[in-house]
């Protein structure tokens, strides 16, 4: 067994607690299985990220006035985070599939909640930006791993679900930073502690995380089989089968050779044009629906809490459709309702407050079929060796023109109206669209491709390798 890593076998989870699904695709015994419920632990990582992302937009309202600031700071505020998420997602996905996906779980959560709790005592623009910007550095470097790890721990059949269930806590915590913003609304100098109440549930997952084991997927493919081995018997309390596999190394370049690269551009177009008009309206989610008519100040706050809802709804279908309607179809006929109901808040003036409600939530609902596949792409269509990396460079890749367009839009909206600003956005989700219908694949032919579909001849001919998406 010396210099090998190996596969789990397709026999290996026949019976007792490695057993992933029945006979019948059910999730019934996933959800028995120890792994599965250690990675229904690791999803409630997002909500986190939601919850720090968005408050800022939250706390814009109390922020402007007590630190002064202009339409430029407010875009640099924005723009900022998304700078900071450039760098933590290039960075740290390599990074993880470096040196392992624990240790880094780990250090992010504590950095999160530290700076979370200095940006309380900022004093000028200056000092909120450097926050902000920190703060996006170590939150870029959660989503590459974190995906990673569900990818890693979840059953094959159960991975477009697990996945997509990340997506929706995301939307979980942006629901939860809306309240409390707005429930801080009218205490003076409310908008510290918005930002700095993230430390709570920074300490709650922090707790949780300390018992999560490293991948035994990544530490089969590093060669370290003893400790693969040792903890498969902790996670289904027996040994495992294998199959001998040669140890992979993480080569960052793999990812821009023939077979890889036109999937980082296609995943990288499809997330620019789902979060450019979705940062967007969540960074100036209460200026935006002010301006469209719902309300100002503390009613236009709770209607972001309305479109947080819708935002979070749309994630339920696609997590049960995903298998069965496919990738390719939800993708494209998301991007089109999208694009038309940016369109109508548009070209129609004058709305009523209803009408603007069920056109945002129009776009909020059907958002949940690329928000979900923007994560679930990159998961099935990369081996293990370069997942996190390559979670990571597409993400990069989608924060300029995030950054670009954050930065823009209270500027945009200044010179050229809130009609023109949904514009731009139906024109962006357009873009996407057309990018679907070119080049979306479908993946759900092979739920196993994360791991086979380049790695193992077999998965030429659609044979299921493995009941397991770690093996």
């Amino acid at each position: 067994m010396s210099g090998s890593a190996f596969a789990v076998t397709h026999h290996a989870f026949s019976s007792g607690a490695g057993r992933t699904s029945d006979g019948n695709g059910s999730h019934a015994s996933t959800l028995k299985s120890p792994s599965y419920t250690k990675s229904v632990s690791w999803q409630h990582y997002p909500f986190l990220d939601g919850y720090v992302l968005v408050m800022i937009g939250v706390a814009l309202e109390q922020l402007t006035p007590a630190l002064k600031l202009d339409a430029d700071w407010i875009g640099l505020l924005g723009a900022g985070t998304l700078a900071g998420l450039f760098v933590g997602t290039s960075l740290f996905g390599y990074i993880s599939d470096k040196v392992g996906r624990r240790k880094m779980f780990l250090i992010d959560i504590i950095a999160i909640g530290v700076i979370s709790v200095a940006t309380m005592f900022v004093s000028s623009p200056v000092e909120l930006l450097v926050m902000r910007v920190l703060i996006g550095i170590v939150i870029g470097a959660d989503y590459p791993i974190a995906t990673s790890m569900i990818t890693e721990f979840s059953s094959t059949r159960q991975r477009a679900f697990s996945i997509s269930f990340i997506a929706a806590m995301w939307y979980v915590g942006v629901t939860c930073a809306d309240l409390v913003g707005y429930w801080l609304y009218d205490v003076e100098g409310g908008w510290r502690w918005m930002l700095g109440s993230a430390a709570i549930p920074c300490l709650l997952i922090l707790i949780g995380r300390f018992e999560l084991p490293e991948s035994p997927r990544w530490l089969l493919r590093k060669g370290r089989v003893k400790e693969c081995e040792e903890m498969m018997i902790k996670l289904f309390g027996e040994p495992v089968a294998f199959d001998e596999e040669q140890p992979q190394q993480t080569r960052f370049r793999d990812l821009f050779n023939r077979r890889h690269f036109p999937f980082v551009l296609f995943v990288a177009a499809i997330w620019t044009c789902q979060v450019i008009p979705m940062f967007a309206i969540y960074t100036f989610g209460p200026q935006i629906v002010g301006l469209l008519g719902l309300g100002v100040g503390k009613n236009a706050a709770l209607g972001n809490v309305v479109i947080s809802l819708f935002f979070m709804l749309g994630c339920i279908p696609p997590m049960l459709w995903l298998n069965t309607a496919g990738r390719r179809p939800l993708l494209i006929g998301s991007f089109a309702m999208m694009t038309l109901a940016l369109a109508v808040l548009g070209l129609i003036p004058d709305m009523g407050i209803w009408l603007v409600v069920m056109a945002f939530a129009v776009y909020a609902f059907f958002s949940g079929g690329p928000g979900n596949l923007q994560w679930l792409y990159p998961n099935e269509l990369f081996p293990t060796d370069i997942r996190a990396s390559a979670v990571g460079v597409i993400m990069s890749l989608s924060r300029i023109g995030t950054i670009v367009s954050t930065w823009a839009l209270p500027i945009f909206i200044n010179n050229y109206g809130i009609s023109n600003t949904m514009l731009m956005g139906a024109g962006i989700s357009l873009f996407g669209l057309l990018i679907s219908v070119a080049f979306a694949p479908e993946t759900s032919r092979d739920v196993t491709g994360a791991n086979q579909q380049y790695d193992d001849p077999r998965a030429e001919n659609g044979v299921n390798c493995s009941d397991f998406s770690l093996f």
